[in-house]
């Protein structure tokens, strides 16, 4: 049994502790948080919470999570780009196309099954079945630098780090069209889109979702982008950036419905992370070089100038 504690911060006042729980613990969902309190995994100010409780911040939730299940993933030989690895954690740089962990449709050939030949199964049990060492997420056609756990304290120590923000990432991006300033924060709550289920949306009642960026160079029709994540949404940055009308290139889920030319899915790479080591309290700092077509998209842009 894992024990995960937060405190609530004043500006969760009000919120359901079911809802509190699915926002700070990377991986519950809300329905799984709902059967935490069901089953009496979760205190609130040392006594049992019930699942409608009502936050007014300042107290401190803590939940049991069940032991891991059986792994019935299979371990795949799939080449990684590994950036950095210890008897703790290991960081890859995860190539476009390749699916984060399984699911409907993808029931192998992903970074989870990777992970398990890598790492002859030692990872993290905290995820589940489906998502053994799994602290954090990478759209699928998003490459970049990518975090997992190869014991329960790591991944317990990365995930309370995604909750302060020491665990910090960065992502390069294009966007379509010019912006205007050099550089801004998008505070807009994210959820399920209205209407299509498969999207996100800026939505009224949504999760917290805050992303910075700034301007790297301008071009035609087209801007370099580096942002920084507050919180991890899902498609945050793609949904954000399209949100103040300028979605990321390539992007045909939130922009434009045409594919471009050489380029497969979104211009948009996690070129940069930053966390406390679990084991050592030590900085560690990585990066990662631009993909080929994303530095083949940037030159193209440049000759145009």
């Amino acid at each position: 049994m894992a024990r995960i504690t937060f405190e609530v911060p004043p500006e969760a006042a009000g919120s359901r502790i079911d809802a509190f729980l699915a926002a700070s613990a990377e991986g519950l969902s809300r329905s799984a948080a709902a059967r935490l309190l069901e089953e009496g995994r979760v205190l609130c100010g040392g006594k049992a919470a019930a699942k409608n409780l009502r936050l007014a911040g300042g107290e401190v939730v803590e939940a049991d999570l069940p032991e891991p299940e059986a792994l019935d993933v299979k371990a795949q030989d799939i080449p990684l780009d590994v950036v950095y690895e210890d008897a703790d954690v290991i960081v890859v740089n995860k190539p476009k196309g390749l699916v984060v962990h399984p699911a409907p449709g993808h029931s192998d050939g992903t970074l989870v099954n990777a992970l398990l030949h890598h790492c002859a199964g030692s990872l993290s049990g905290i995820g589940g079945v489906l998502r053994p060492g799994i602290v954090h997420r990478i759209d699928r056609d998003t490459s970049g630098l990518i975090i997992a756990a190869k014991n329960d304290a790591a991944h317990l120590s990365l995930s309370a780090q995604l909750q302060d923000h020491t665990l910090a990432r960065t992502y390069e991006c294009l966007v379509t069209g010019s912006l205007k300033e050099d550089r801004g924060t998008v505070d807009a709550p994210i959820g399920r889109h209205k209407a299509d289920r498969k999207k996100m949306a800026v939505v009224s009642g949504g999760k917290e979702a805050l992303t910075h960026w700034e301007v790297i160079e301008r071009y035609p029709g087209c801007t370099y982008v580096r942002c920084r994540l507050e919180t991890g949404r899902t498609h945050q940055i793609r949904v954000h950036m399209a949100y103040i009308g300028h979605p990321i290139l390539g992007d045909t889920v939130y922009g434009a419905k045409k594919a471009v030319p050489g380029l497969q899915g979104q211009c948009l790479h996690a070129v940069g992370l930053r966390f406390i080591h679990p084991r050592t309290g030590e900085l560690v700092e990585l990066s990662c070089p631009l993909p080929q077509e994303f530095q083949t998209q940037l030159r193209a842009l440049r000759s145009r100038r």
